[in-house]
């Protein structure tokens, strides 16, 4: 999907919430525009879940965002990770943007931003294919066409995730030389 800047705005603030309310550091906050090219543009994230085994379970896994309010994820058809979403749906999606370390600061520059929300499985074949289609503009824009044959041949082994975006907050620290 492709917005303008003004209706992308506009759709996120009817759909999603940022706040950075609950961050302790309010000299770190992270500009909500800023916190959308996080959304957009980086290449994973970290999908925490509660876990019955484990207590609380996070994984690295990529993700899309569909310019409104869902990220989606793709994965097996079965495993770990959707035992626990059908169990207890409610989830947290952090994602790390640029760091860099200064060792002689003993600090780090860093952007992120984390989300709350509630995934959801069983998606209709019409918002897998939606959203297999939107990973592969993302991850894969020049291979457009092999990609669709490849997420045609296997969709019967592949499940998506959707996850509705409560809110959302951003935390940086910039450091200057």
């Amino acid at each position: 999907m492709i917005f303008t800047n003004f209706a992308m705005e506009n759709k996120i603030n009817q759909c999603m919430i940022y706040s950075n309310q609950q961050v302790r550091r309010q000299d770190r906050l992270l500009e909500e525009e800023q916190a959308i090219r996080l959304l957009k543009e980086s290449e994973y994230g970290v999908l925490s879940i509660q876990s019955d085994k484990a207590g609380v379970y996070g994984l690295p896994i990529d993700y899309v965002w569909d310019g409104e309010s869902s990220l989606y994820l793709h994965c097996a058809p079965e495993g770990h990770k959707l035992d626990c979403i059908a169990k207890y749906p409610k989830v947290s999606f952090c994602i790390i943007g640029h760091t860099n370390v200064i060792s002689n600061k003993f600090t780090t520059a860093y952007e992120s931003i984390i989300l709350t929300g509630e995934a959801h499985i069983g998606l209709s074949s019409e918002e897998k294919m939606k959203a297999l289609k939107l990973i592969l503009q993302k991850y894969c824009p020049n291979d457009q066409v092999i990609g669709q044959k490849y997420a045609e041949k296997s969709f019967h082994r592949t499940e998506v995730i959707r996850i509705y975006i409560d809110k959302f907050s951003g935390k940086c620290k910039c450091i200057h030389p």
